[in-house]
């Protein structure tokens, strides 16, 4: 975005230009002398820029209990909820009861994850699961999230990588066969599906990352950029954006630790219970944060009129405090004091 000063100096000019046109060159110095100093003795101050993106809270934290996850978000003042499928799990066949609790609260439920819950295919690198993945992942999305009025993205995670760990173009192919399938039938219904690099899942490198949005259709398949994910992989969340800003349905805000800002190459495990990132991120201003970038990309995103939604995605091993409520106002706290989020959005 452009410093204060250089917006004042361009309104000026811009100004000055069309004086000139009514009053010629003989009285532009009276002129520029005269518009300065009724700047300078006005209240006049730049305009706050646009957003027009909105935010929402993750329901990852609560696990099953999403009627609190709900209250928690609407006594915070945020729009939005995004949800896992484990976390609705008790509403999957009354999804009209949930939404009427979503309704309630003033609440938009952002999208709804595929992970969690049982009898769900996630196997995105075998071919012969191919066929039931794309059946369970169309069936949530129309028997379940189309039912929500405000989701317009179904923002989905990639499934476990393969047995040992190591994701093979072929692998890549598989996927990437699977989700154009998957998208074509999704749009259908009105929502763009929205993969989710994570760490820990099939695609967590950039070789991975790329390499799939390569070989998916950009007509039917979009991308949900995670910053800590992302930045563990070993990516810049922010390139990640900008090379693959026509195709960005949904942003994950998140931070992770400063050490690992500008990471080249994986710095989680590749097998075990931190493969997965817990442990790694950061919340916005939290305890030892300032691994990503967040007022390059959000200042980005603004110039770049971004329209969806930002999640501030936290989990449980993230809560700084007595409990997530606590949390969430850690991160809200950074938009308004860092980012200069109005207080009103969030």
């Amino acid at each position: 975005m452009l410093d204060e000063s250089i917006r004042c100096e361009m309104k000026r000019r811009g100004f000055l230009r069309s004086a000139v046109g009514l009053v010629g060159t003989a009285g532009v110095s009276l002129l520029w002398r005269d518009t300065a100093q009724a700047v300078e003795n006005s209240n006049w101050s730049a305009p706050e820029p646009i957003i027009r993106f909105r935010f929402s809270a993750a329901a990852a934290s609560w696990n099953t209990n999403i009627e609190e996850a709900i209250k928690v978000t609407a006594r915070l003042g945020l729009p939005g909820l995004e949800v896992a499928r484990n976390n609705v799990i008790n509403y999957l066949d009354k999804p009209r009861v949930l939404r009427k609790l979503f309704d309630d609260a003033g609440v938009t439920m952002v999208t709804c994850s595929n992970n969690g819950g049982q009898d769900f295919s996630q196997n995105f690198y075998d071919a012969t699961n191919t066929p039931k993945t794309i059946n369970d992942f169309v069936t949530l999305a129309r028997e379940f999230i189309c039912v929500f009025g405000g989701c317009d993205h179904f923002k989905m995670t990639m499934g476990p990588r393969p047995p040992g760990g190591e994701t093979s173009d072929e692998h890549i192919k598989i996927a990437a066969d699977a989700l154009n399938e998957i998208g074509r039938q999704t749009l259908a219904l009105g929502l763009k599906l929205a993969p989710h690099p994570h760490v820990g899942s099939l695609t967590e490198t950039e070789h991975e990352v790329r390499s799939l949005m390569a070989l998916t259709d950009p007509n039917y398949v979009w991308l949900t950029p995670d910053t800590a994910h992302l930045t563990l992989g070993g990516m810049d969340p922010f390139q990640i954006i900008r090379d693959y800003w026509p195709r960005v349905a949904e942003v994950h805000y998140k931070d992770t630790a400063r050490q690992y800002r500008g990471a080249t190459s994986l710095v989680v495990p590749k097998t075990g219970p931190l493969s997965g990132g817990h442990g790694y991120f950061r919340n916005l201003g939290g305890k030892d944060s300032g691994g990503v970038d967040f007022p390059g990309i959000h200042n980005w995103l603004i110039d770049h009129n971004y329209n969806g939604w930002i999640n501030l995605d936290l989990d449980a091993s993230m809560i700084e405090g007595k409990d997530m409520e606590e949390t969430i106002k850690i991160n809200i706290k950074y938009l308004t004091n860092i980012l200069k989020v109005p207080s009103h959005m969030v």
